[in-house]
């Protein structure tokens, strides 16, 4: 990254970031994408089992992942500071971090999975495939963590494109994974829905041996010579990262958590609704890749401006993203709008699916905005290793809002399903109103201490 002095110079690196993140995060949401798309083509029953699996596990994984972002601001603001020796330590510290939480997540999940799925109101075909596809998930978590370090080391350098061509080659390797297994092609097993986890898992291997690969043989990584030396474990290196990191991933948490606890709450209705829902969210979700990509771009940039104590660069980068979201949000809201039945036909092509799932289509309009706002804000505070509000805003906003008044329209108003979706659209917009508060209260708050000292 170079320092840049006008909007122009500043558009176009923040572009030179951000676009190979954006491709980088479609083709990792593309995964679970031809995950739920091929498992609903295989059968209704499947959709909803791996709906189910998915909605337990994608809070767990983004959350704990969330907490290994924070190498990104560390390394980020250790260039910007100019101090290139300390960034193999904090990458080899992250790593081991990355495989403790692996593995406490592999100990806990043999302890309660079982329990978790059986108290929820599942057809028993649903409840076991569920159960199947966490199962063959898990032989890929640890793989899984130590990537999300080393995905953000490169991007924290600013090589976002190595981390594009490295998930870019993950899609024909997950989708002929999921083409053998899900539907037995090929002398293969079998499997359905199940399937899915395993060619994910076998995935998550590959992806992650080529990240170690081209950090340890590429000039531009192995200048850095992180895996020439083997670093003993170091507890503070691991409380520096989790200072940062905890309010990163619990905010994460929080925020995706609430989608998972609605898909949870709505096993209560039919098959048909679980999977038209999870289709319409899963929709969503590949929506919410832009305004993700923006915040990703926007932490690196930040912080390699606070780094080198360029403030106001810093709060020009932070404001560029935002418009940038919004101005997308608004096409994707448009796209969505016209084409939600030909959306929906990607899903699957039982027709009561179909329609309902159009239906759910029309309610995740609104989550464009409010996710275009909240999500680079929050970019933007990670550069500025502003974290310890923001994940209580997010609690607030999402649990103590959202959560509960998507129930009581779900429960005791004529709204049935779509209740919860207008308590997601509630708790969305009051985290974004409340992070952007925080941002603005932030930066007046360091052009003060500024001028004071000056």
């Amino acid at each position: 990254m170079n320092q840049t002095h006008t909007k122009k110079e500043k558009i176009k690196q923040l572009l030179y970031i951000l676009l190979p993140i954006l491709v980088t995060q479609l083709a990792l949401f593309s995964m679970n994408f031809f995950d739920t798309t091929m498992s609903g083509h295989y059968s209704p029953i499947d959709l909803a089992g791996v709906a189910i699996g998915s909605s337990i596990w994608t809070p767990v994984f983004t959350g704990l992942s969330g907490i290994l972002l924070a190498i990104t601001p560390v390394v980020s603001q250790l260039i910007g500071a100019k101090k290139r020796k300390d960034i193999p330590y904090q990458v080899i510290q992250g790593v081991y971090l990355s495989i403790t939480l692996a593995i406490v997540v592999l100990i806990t999940g043999a302890f309660t999975l079982n329990y978790i799925l059986q108290s929820m109101s599942l057809e028993p075909a649903v409840e076991q495939i569920a159960h199947d596809y966490l199962v063959a998930l898990s032989f890929g978590i640890i793989p899984l963590f130590v990537y999300q370090v080393l995905r953000s080391f490169i991007d924290a350098l600013g090589k976002t494109r190595v981390t594009m061509l490295i998930s870019l080659s993950s899609l024909p390797i997950n989708i002929t994974f999921n083409y053998l297994l899900i539907y037995g092609k090929y002398g293969f097993p079998e499997l359905g829905g199940v399937g899915a986890g395993y060619a994910t898992a076998i995935t998550y291997w590959i992806v992650t041996g080529i990240a170690v690969w081209i950090i340890h043989s590429k000039e531009s990584f192995s200048t850095f010579h992180v895996f020439s030396k083997v670093y003993p474990l170091a507890l503070k290196a691991w409380k520096e990262i989790l200072i940062i990191g905890i309010p990163i991933g619990l905010a994460i948490f929080f925020e995706t958590s609430i989608f998972a606890a609605v898909t949870l709450l709505m096993s209560t209705f039919n098959t048909v609704t679980i999977a038209s829902h999870q289709a319409a969210l899963n929709f969503a979700s590949f929506l919410y890749m832009i305004p993700l990509s923006i915040s990703m771009a926007l932490t690196i940039v930040v912080g390699f401006e606070v780094g080198a104590k360029r403030y106001r660069d810093a709060q020009v980068y932070s404001w560029i993203g935002l418009t940038m979201a919004v101005s997308l949000a608004l096409i994707c809201g448009i796209i969505l709008a016209l084409l939600r039945t030909e959306i929906a036909s990607i899903y699957t092509s039982d027709y009561e699916v179909l329609q309902l799932t159009a239906h759910f289509l029309l309610y995740a309009l609104f989550f464009q905005l409010s996710d275009a706002i909240q999500a680079p804000v929050q970019g933007a505070l990670r550069g500025y290793k502003d974290v310890n509000i923001t994940f209580i805003m997010s609690l607030v906003s999402y649990w103590v809002v959202g959560l509960p008044f998507g129930y009581y329209l779900a429960n005791y108003t004529n709204w049935g399903a779509f209740g919860y979706w207008i308590g997601l659209i509630s708790g969305l917009a009051v985290g974004a109103i409340c992070l952007s508060s925080r941002l603005i209260y932030l930066q007046r708050k360091i052009y003060k201490k500024e001028a004071s000292s000056n």
